[in-house]
């Protein structure tokens, strides 16, 4: 892949510092049943990287020490870390709401049988990649066959009570556009969704977020190669927004990724750039205030606070 933080540093972005700390979000390892061209992480089933038990013990310290009260799990696919389950359940009973990024083919994959009854068990909240509600769409953006999978795997958390009224199970869906430009004003875009999901499918769901892809790893690599990066990048520039400064997710959140390395966000930790506040690996900052301390930041951050922002939560307006 062509590296892109040579480009972004050349990119100023205003200084942002940190809030009080709200979510830790943890990546289990980069290995994933499919390979997506816009995934930041440049995640396949070719990739070993995987966190350890002890890692993962340490990020639980963490989240009591730091009173985090959200544990955001992010991969590659991150059922596929072995350890999975035990760290959920450890997180459930230590008290922490816990977020499970799924690609919802996981759900499908052998040995997952049971993944989706686990999940409703332990109250997990899932959020759910599905990039367009047409098939052709899926298709192109991740491979032959994703589309019906995902579907057969909304189905199957829709029969647990995921997304319908009343049941506390949430599950939200991820878009994402084909290619280099803006998503879409999220709340007619979630209309759609859910007419069309619910028309077709029969599927509900609770909300859609709407994100920016973002150019680094694959993604960004493959603009570089298309000559398209500039241009991109001249286009989130042009759409940035101030009033989104006080939203972005990196203001209360710490990346953790899988060698228990420590960023400002997941994007930081694809591009290697340190945390702000200084220190490495988790255990460096254990017991250190992150609030108020001062945030790593680059051309790329200008995805986050373009038009109507973007975080792994949707849209900033």
């Amino acid at each position: 892949m062509l590296p892109t933080l040579i480009h972004l540093k050349k990119i100023a972005f205003p200084p942002l510092r940190r809030a009080r700390l709200e979510t830790l979000q943890v990546n289990l390892g980069y290995r994933c049943n499919q390979a997506c061209l816009h995934c930041h992480v440049a995640a396949s089933p070719k990739r070993t990287e995987t966190m350890d038990w002890p890692t993962m013990e340490l990020v639980l310290d963490f989240a009591r020490v730091q009173n985090a009260g959200s544990l955001d799990l992010t991969g590659g696919a991150p059922e596929l870390n072995v350890n999975f389950r035990r760290l959920v359940s450890a997180a459930r009973a230590q008290g922490l709401q816990v977020i499970d990024r799924c690609n919802l083919t996981i759900l499908g994959e052998p040995g997952q049988d049971d993944l989706a009854e686990f999940l409703a068990d332990q109250h997990v909240e899932v959020v759910a990649s599905l990039p367009c509600y047409l098939e052709e769409n899926v298709n192109s953006q991740r491979g032959d066959g994703v589309f019906s999978a995902s579907i057969a795997g909304l189905r199957q958390l829709n029969a647990l009570g995921y997304g319908q009224p009343g049941s506390g199970l949430t599950l939200n869906l991820v878009y994402n556009p084909l290619g280099p430009s803006l998503p879409p004003t999220q709340a007619p875009l979630e209309l759609a969704y859910k007419e069309q999901l619910a028309t077709r499918y029969g599927i509900v769901f609770n909300q859609l977020f709407a994100l920016t892809n973002m150019p680094i790893q694959r993604f960004g690599s493959q603009l570089l190669a298309d000559g398209r990066f500039d241009t991109y990048l001249a286009l989130l520039q042009g759409a940035h927004r101030p009033e989104n400064m006080d939203g972005v997710m990196c203001r209360r959140l710490v990346s953790i990724g899988w060698d228990g390395r420590v960023y400002d966000c997941d994007f930081n930790q694809m591009l290697g750039l340190p945390l702000g506040a200084g220190g490495v690996y988790l255990r460096d900052v254990l017991n250190t205030t992150l609030e108020a301390q001062p945030i790593s930041v680059a051309g790329h951050c200008h995805g986050c606070t373009a038009g109507q922002g973007s975080s792994c939560g949707g849209a900033l307006d």
